[in-house]
């Protein structure tokens, strides 16, 4: 699992690196750390934030970030409960990954765009062969 350096290697099968850049690079993982990136944030801020998220899904995201040590659950002891979800110092050096990653991706979308739709209406020869 770890090389000679003590190194993790994602591409090795059964390095747990992968489980944890499966996690960080879900649909869901991404904009959580993304969004607790900007701060501490409520549940209910959380799934407002993040459009399209179910509250159960949020919620095992959410669960698995803080079992890999990338988010930091606080929760109040109030009633009505009161929990509030922040980015671990490991966290936060995840996030500014992910952030530079998302932040490059907003502003090469009308490029990327540009691109599947040369790809689309390439001939279907040139398809064909690319996939072989």
């Amino acid at each position: 699992m770890l090389d000679a350096f003590g190194r993790a290697n994602v591409m090795a099968a059964e390095c747990p690196s992968r489980a944890l850049l499966q996690h960080l690079t879900s649909r869901w993982g991404v904009l959580v750390m993304a969004a607790l990136a900007t701060g501490t944030h409520r549940f209910a801020q959380l799934r407002r934030r993040i459009g399209g998220v179910s509250e159960r899904m949020l919620a095992q995201t959410l669960q698995q970030l803080e079992r890999d040590g990338f988010v930091h659950r606080h929760d109040h002891g109030e009633v009505p409960p009161r929990v509030d979800y922040a980015l671990t110092p490991l966290g936060q050096q995840a996030a500014g990954h992910i952030v530079s990653l998302v932040g490059w991706l907003e502003d090469s979308l009308p490029a990327i765009l540009e691109a599947q739709a040369a790809g689309a209406t390439a001939s279907p020869d040139r398809s064909a062969r690319a996939s072989a």
